[in-house]
């Protein structure tokens, strides 16, 4: 690695156009990971409004049903899906299923565990992700 790589510090670690689609689901990973978990806790917080009765209940449940509220269920939903879609990926090839067999990692390494099955499997993510939040923007926006 050159010096002029070095200085990019971490938008130069985050650059999806020089490690390709891995370093994009690594980061869509984490962020969906963070994104759920923040979705967690506030859903934590909304149920608990139960405990306030019926129109605490409402007046929280209100917030959810507004143009606002229905992007970001969308969004949760699109997160969910590229997590879970992802995370299987991610399992099976720690199990070695689709990582092809090891070779000698002779000059440029290109390694076996980033082939076209895992791609695939990125790109389907992806792609599960924005159906499943296209369809859930129909659903609730009631088109």
């Amino acid at each position: 690695m050159d010096n002029e790589n070095r200085r990019e510090g971490i938008f130069g670690m985050a650059n999806p156009g020089r490690f390709g689609i891995e370093r994009v689901a690594y980061w869509l990973m984490r962020l969906s990971g963070l994104g759920l978990l923040a979705y967690f806790v506030a859903h934590i917080y909304e149920t608990s409004t139960i405990l306030r009765g019926r129109a605490g209940w409402d007046d929280f449940l209100a917030l959810t049903q507004t143009t606002e509220g229905h992007i970001v269920l969308a969004i949760v939903i699109a997160m969910c899906v590229f997590h879970t879609v992802n995370g299987i990926r991610v399992m099976l090839g720690h199990g070695g299923v689709g990582v092809g067999k090891p070779a000698r990692p002779d000059y440029p390494y290109d390694p076996a565990s980033q082939n076209y099955r895992h791609k695939i499997g990125i790109y389907s993510a992806i792609i599960l992700a924005a159906i499943a939040m296209m369809y859930g923007l129909a659903v609730m926006f009631g088109e």
